[in-house]
């Protein structure tokens, strides 16, 4: 038996189903449990894998405003800046970018009142010089993963 591309296929597996059990998995690719418990600690140890957690449905639980922030921050509290917004609990995604804006920020709220909220707490640093707030209308796709080539 080759273990040429397990990994892969291991990953393309957990995507798929996240709480798949070794034993399912192990007979899907053909492999022993131990074989599939080994490469899951590996690609874990690697930091391939940094976690099993659920896809939530934020519009179900009332969080039906999306605003996508973009701000430009001064150059020495970008750091400061991006790290408050990854401790806020309503940013699901934070980037720091290149080109106009040096941050975008993806958060969730229950209104726009909620967001106007939020929003204007985060804008009260002096560090940043300038901010574009734009509500999503539709979300097409969000959360997408995709399969691995092997």
């Amino acid at each position: 038996m080759t273990y040429e591309n397990l990994d892969r296929k291991l990953v393309n597996a957990l995507l798929e189903d996240g709480r798949a059990s070794l034993r399912s998995l192990g007979e899907d690719l053909d492999v022993s449990v131990t074989t599939v418990s080994n490469h899951i600690s590996n690609l874990e140890e690697e930091g391939i894998i940094q976690g099993y957690a659920p896809i939530v449905d934020y519009g179900e639980l009332g969080y039906d405003v999306t605003a996508i922030i973009q701000l430009k921050v001064e150059g020495s509290a970008l750091p400061d800046i991006t790290d408050r917004l990854q401790d806020h609990k309503h940013m699901v995604t934070v980037y720091e970018t290149t080109g106009d804006h040096d941050v975008i920020a993806v958060g969730k709220f229950t209104d726009t009142d909620h967001m106007n909220e939020q929003i204007k707490e985060l804008l009260i640093d002096p560090d940043i010089k300038e901010s574009n707030t734009s509500v999503v209308l539709n979300s097409v796709v969000e959360n997408q993963q995709f399969d691995l080539q092997y």
